[in-house]
């Protein structure tokens, strides 16, 4: 990070100083974890229903906090430390970054979507750091406090930055892309994730079309041409569109994705400079509308089709999406444990059919967020999991259980059905067989790593 002086951190978050103390003294850091602090740290405590920062302010200057800012004016200040009153330090934090991102003289491009945010800004960041100094958006920082914690890690070496925004209601995306200001504004999709808060896919599209409300004059999108819900946007928006699918009319097109030798795939696409061809070092099918997005983001910035394939050829994917893990006794397991929602489910479990061993066996639990719907979509994944052809069905939780039952009504008959991890763990043990393919899935909140690690436990002990 780069110096912000005293001045600058009022003039940003329109704060006001408490005490006496120098304008041009610098922080060199932002944080807001009171036990991350270093000298020249700024610490901003913030207020949640179930938490207070302002309760580790003191900490925080202890432990090497240059200064703070505070929506609450302490009762006692430290003369060697400075203080800044604002209205609130949430907002102060946004107002903050912004104004940093704002020192820099570089690009930035802003990835939103359903699905597969996470893998399409890693493979766009992998494509332009064949040609730039880029920084990216580590796992999924991408809320309202991990965006600006993103900005804040800009130096002057950076030349473009590819950052995530995630949201979860109406209205966050615009505050976000405010803070970001892209240039390049990509949509992934339009899904089911989140619905409880947004009511339906109309609205999900609305909310993340609020993207283009910071995309700065001269921007572009980059959207998924498969996606009917995003076509919708053909003649609502100012800014030019990139059309990535698999469609005739689409400037960046699939023509073909194939499994290749090994845990990886082949791609071919057609783009403005001709045919390009590589390999994808992971698994599933889908993954070509992320491949298509770093292909246009790279050729907007002026790669050649040969960058770009060596970018995505480089693309690494973050830690359990579809992480492949090679266990004893021949036994491997797809670990897509990171998160869920219903087409991400099937994307995994069509990945999972592909697969060749002693058995196939889904290990999948509730997909949270998905309010009144969550029943009826479950059981739509169900049905897709009876249909695809693998063995085995291990269901976890309550909504998951809707998952069992749709599974059965398409006729699939080993399905094991349970409440919670400990129970699945029993089945676990019945159904393990050297040579077994497992893949294990669910949301965030069902922590299904603890299946990876008890599959990687079994196996070792047999």
């Amino acid at each position: 990070m780069e110096a912000l002086t005293v001045s600058e951190i009022l003039q940003a978050t329109g704060g006001r100083l408490l005490g006496d103390y120098p304008l041009s003294v610098a922080v060199t850091e932002v944080d807001t974890d009171s036990r991350a602090m270093h000298p020249e740290s700024l610490f901003v405590p913030l207020v949640g229903e179930n938490f207070d920062g302002h309760r580790y302010l003191d900490q925080a200057l202890d432990t090497g906090a240059l200064g703070c800012l505070t929506q609450r004016e302490p009762e006692n200040l430290r003369p060697d430390r400075f203080y800044i009153l604002v209205r609130d330090t949430m907002t102060a934090l946004g107002d903050l970054a912004r104004a940093y991102r704002m020192k820099f003289d570089l690009q930035v491009v802003g990835v939103t979507g359903s699905v597969g945010k996470t893998t399409t800004k890693d493979m766009i960041a992998s494509v332009l750091a064949r040609k730039y100094r880029v920084l990216k958006t580590q796992g999924n920082f991408n809320n309202n406090i991990g965006l600006p914690k993103t900005l804040f890690r800009l130096d002057r070496s950076h030349q473009i930055a590819v950052v995530e925004m995630g949201m979860n209601h109406e209205g966050e995306i615009d505050y976000l892309t405010r803070i970001a200001r892209p240039d390049v504004a990509v949509i992934t999709n339009i899904g089911d994730a989140h619905i409880e808060n947004l009511g339906s896919r109309q609205n999900t599209l609305q909310a993340k079309a609020e993207i283009f409300n910071g995309l700065k004059k001269g921007g572009i999108a980059v959207l998924n041409g498969d996606d009917p819900l995003l076509r919708l946007l053909e003649d609502r928006l100012i800014h030019p569109i990139l059309w990535c699918g698999e469609g005739e009319e689409d400037d960046f097109r699939c023509l073909d994705i194939r499994e290749g030798k090994g845990d990886n795939m082949i791609l071919r696409a057609c783009t403005p400079a001709g045919q390009l061809e590589t390999e994808i070092h992971c698994l599933g099918r889908h993954l070509y509308h992320a491949a298509l997005a770093a292909a246009a983001v790279g050729s907007h910035f002026g790669l050649s089709n040969e960058e770009i394939a060596a970018g995505i050829n480089d693309f690494t994917p973050t830690k359990m999406r579809m992480d492949i893990l090679r266990c004893k006794q021949g036994v491997t397991v797809l670990n897509d444990t990171y998160n869920a929602n219903p087409q991400s489910m099937r994307a995994a479990v069509d990945v999972l059919a592909k697969y060749s061993g002693a058995q196939r066996v889904a290990v999948l639990g509730d997909m949270l967020e998905l309010g009144e719907l969550g029943s009826v979509l479950h059981e739509s994944v169900g049905r897709f999991v009876g249909a695809s052809g693998i063995d085995c069905l291990i269901t976890v939780g309550q909504l998951g259980a809707s998952i069992a039952r749709g599974a059965r009504d398409a006729g699939m008959t080993e399905v094991y059905e349970r409440p919670d991890k400990e129970e699945a763990k029993v089945v676990l043990d019945q159904v393990l067989q050297p040579g077994s393919v497992f893949l294990c899935k669910a949301s965030r909140g069902m922590r299904f790593e603890e299946i990876v690690d008890y599959i990687k436990r079994v196996t070792e002990d047999k």
